[in-house]
């Protein structure tokens, strides 16, 4: 390179690059005809001559995804200097900049992970390119690797922040190096138990293995890392946490045959579909609120032999045997029709889709509700409470497939998963609620909690269903 040009993009001299260009019309023709070259890009970025870079930018656009000597492309540089609006330029002019790769298969994104999020530079870059975030170096290692491998818990923060708003999320968080360990796995080993939970929390899978068959919490035992394998078991009961890993891997298999067929459904069959599904929630939901035969009104204050308990204004008049031959088959109908528009939500925006599970779950409450007031008797009452569990169960085991919103787990949670325990000792429905939601928050957001709460929830569970037929 001639040394009148890299003074002048060393000092970033636009007017001396033209004094240049004067003498010289194919002064800079010659970077254009070798592979890896420093061009004058590459010194401006790395000085921080935003002015010249631009010019430059404008003159040869290529060389901004030239390699140098080292392997690097100017925005490989820019990202290392201290001034964040280099590189968001360069961005801004070309995003496609962002998932150029560099030495070692790096990508800008790789090297702003070594060294940390910067004046937010992170989160701009991901959000002018969150597609960058599934780039692998040639260790087919990602951007949540190297944050884990550098303790950059920050970085790691913004990157399953942004994550959480794709639909492949599960895929770049269980990604595999080479030597098989997904991120997971090197949290568990460098003992980062903080990491662990950000990574468990965006459905990391705690059974995969790496080419030694190891798991992460095989990996944090051999090294004898008691905070990782202390959020890796769970609390307390490491034996329900194990049951749980299990558990959620086999739903995981079962959720991706039954839902393969949904995912490379068209756009024209799933809206169709989706229309279909809401003719039939509406149907459901019309038949709750209008039983057959109606419900007793004002002047019905007698008991009939052997039916029911008791006659209470607005239930139903339908004997118990009846109501249950109507009800059940209504409630079946319901919770299919749920859970296939929850399922077909997948593909529509991250917070477009949140919002309109979050509708979904306060419309199965009132579901649930219309048809637990109308109920003719306690038994009847007992009975439609074990369709409230599945119906909160099933949800929660969309959670861990990726399909439902925690927040859609946390309404019907809520409102929908039983209080007998709660209403034996007097509590009052407000305070019922308040205690399940503040289990339901542990449970789904922090991974410590997991293995007890799971065990509780699932006796709990258990009894409630019992005691219906036991009575």
């Amino acid at each position: 390179m001639d040394e009148r040009l890299r003074t002048a993009a060393r000092t970033g001299n636009v007017s001396d690059l033209y004094s240049l260009i004067e003498i010289d019309g194919n002064a800079l023709k010659q970077f254009d005809e070798e592979e890896f070259v420093e061009t004058p890009l590459h010194i401006a970025a790395e000085e921080g001559c935003l002015r010249f870079a631009m010019e430059m930018m404008s003159l040869k656009p290529s060389f901004a995804s030239k390699l140098n000597k080292q392997g690097l492309a100017p925005l490989h540089l820019a990202v290392t200097n201290p001034d964040t609006s280099m590189a968001l330029r360069f961005l801004e002019i070309n995003k496609d900049l962002a998932r150029v790769k560099g030495k070692n298969g790096k990508t800008p994104l790789h090297i702003i992970t070594e060294a940390g999020n910067h004046n937010g530079l992170l989160d701009r870059y991901l959000e002018i390119c969150p597609q960058s975030i599934r780039d692998v170096t040639v260790e087919n290692r990602n951007a949540l690797h190297i944050a884990v491998e550098n303790n950059e818990l920050d970085v790691l923060q913004v990157l399953i922040r942004t994550l959480k708003k794709t639909d492949y999320y599960c895929e770049v968080v269980n990604q595999k190096d080479e030597g098989g360990n997904t991120a997971l796995h090197l949290a568990a080993f460098h003992d980062r138990p903080q990491m662990l939970k950000l990574l468990l929390n965006c459905n990391a899978d705690e059974h995969a293995t790496n080419q030694a068959g190891l798991m992460a919490l095989d990996i944090a035992d051999q090294h004898h890392n008691e905070d990782s394998i202390t959020v890796l078991r769970g609390c307390f009961i490491p034996g329900v946490s194990n049951f749980k890993r299990k558990y959620e891997k086999q739903m995981t298999k079962v959720s991706s045959l039954i839902s393969h067929e949904i995912d490379n459904m068209s756009g024209e069959d799933r809206n169709a579909l989706l229309v279909i599904l809401g003719l039939l929630l509406t149907a459901t939901f019309q038949a709750s609120l209008s039983p057959p035969g109606g419900v007793w009104q004002g002047d019905n204050t007698s008991k009939s032999e052997g039916s029911y308990d008791e006659m209470v204004l607005g239930k139903s008049i339908l004997a118990e045997i009846n109501f249950f031959i109507f009800y059940i088959p209504t409630y079946l109908v319901f919770i299919v029709t749920f859970f296939l528009t929850l399922a077909l939500l997948k593909p529509y925006p991250h917070c477009f889709r949140t919002a309109l599970q979050a509708l979904l779950a306060f419309f199965a409450i009132c579901f649930d509700q219309s048809i637990g007031y109308i109920a003719p008797t306690e038994f009847t009452v007992r009975v439609m409470i074990t369709f409230s569990v599945l119906v909160f169960i099933l949800t929660v085991l969309m959670v861990s497939t990726s399909r439902v919103s925690k927040l859609s787990v946390a309404i019907l949670g809520c409102w929908l998963s039983p209080s007998f325990v709660l209403q034996y000792y007097g509590t009052s429905l407000v305070l019922q609620n308040i205690i399940q939601g503040v289990w339901l928050f542990l449970f789904l957001y922090d991974e410590f909690w997991k293995g007890t709460i799971m065990g509780f929830y699932v006796l709990y569970c258990l009894w409630v269903l019992v005691i219906p037929f036991s009575m």
